[in-house]
């Protein structure tokens, strides 16, 4: 089932108009979470990061989008499967149709949709440098908008060329963020991940590791512009997101990574 403003829609009767302005201008943001466990991971996190991104686009949020009502919405769309399960769920919300760059209104519309969700380990998780097309820092950068042409390239050239996922990387030439996932690096014990002025997503386990590591009297987490370079001077590479949270990256080119410290982070989340 397919939740469209809060109407349960099945996924074969589901349509949206052709002036959709997700489809027309990709004015449009999303959200991914996670349902496991008999509940929605970290769903205050997701929330809050949405309700300010919906800000920072001139989005209007009605005074029914609470927090108990988003979280709500998703359960009842999730209540036509089997609850048991793992499930990914994106939430789409864009501005409502009309107008041409200059919008008519600034009012929303959503769609919640779930998946069944069969996460595999890779053992050889292998990346490479994405270099056809550049990441731009800054704040825009760093929300989950529909425009995702550069991820959408580099996972193209990532299967054509036998690689699990790519780095992209931004107009100062320094890493970015994987396609779909935040990046840390470790050397030693020092970790280190590009701040958000780099341009990356402000990943909800980015900012949960963040946290941890700060409390940490063995790590050292230092949030620091990274050359490429650096990927070959790393004793380990993980990258995080909702679904997959950690996963450690095997290979970059000639460099074989060790996995052991992001075992010992990845247990944070257990």
């Amino acid at each position: 089932m397919i939740n469209f403003n809060g109407e349960l829609i099945a996924e074969s009767d589901f349509t949206l108009n052709h002036q959709n302005r997700a489809f027309k201008y990709g004015d449009a943001i999303f959200d991914t979470l996670k349902y496991e466990g008999g509940s929605l991971q970290y769903i205050e996190d997701h929330y809050f990061r949405l309700m300010s991104s919906l800000r920072m686009l001139r989005m209007s949020i009605p005074m029914k989008f609470t927090l108990n009502y988003y979280e709500n919405e998703i359960l009842r769309t999730l209540k036509t499967s089997a609850s048991e399960k793992s499930y990914r769920i994106r939430v789409t919300v864009f501005r409502k149709e009309g107008g041409l760059y200059n919008p008519l209104t600034n009012e929303i519309n959503f769609v919640i949709e779930a998946s069944e969700l069969a996460i595999s380990t890779i053992n050889n998780y292998e990346i490479e440098l994405y270099k056809d097309f550049h990441m731009f820092s800054g704040l825009l950068s760093t929300i989950k908008t529909n425009n995702k042409l550069i991820n959408v390239l580099a996972n193209i050239y990532a299967s054509e060329n036998g690689y699990q996922n790519c780095i992209l990387i931004n107009e100062r030439k320094h890493l970015v963020e994987a396609t779909n996932a935040n990046i840390f690096l470790i050397k030693g014990n020092e970790i280190l991940t590009p701040p958000l002025s780099e341009g990356c997503i402000n990943g909800i386990i980015r900012k949960k590791i963040i946290d941890r590591l700060k409390d940490s009297n063995y790590f050292e987490l230092k949030e620091i512009p990274i050359s490429p370079f650096e990927l070959l001077k790393a004793d380990e590479v993980f990258i995080t997101n909702s679904i997959i949270e950690i996963q450690s990256i095997h290979q970059y080119r000639k460099k074989i990574y060790r996995t052991k410290k992001a075992q010992e982070i990845k247990r944070f989340f257990e």
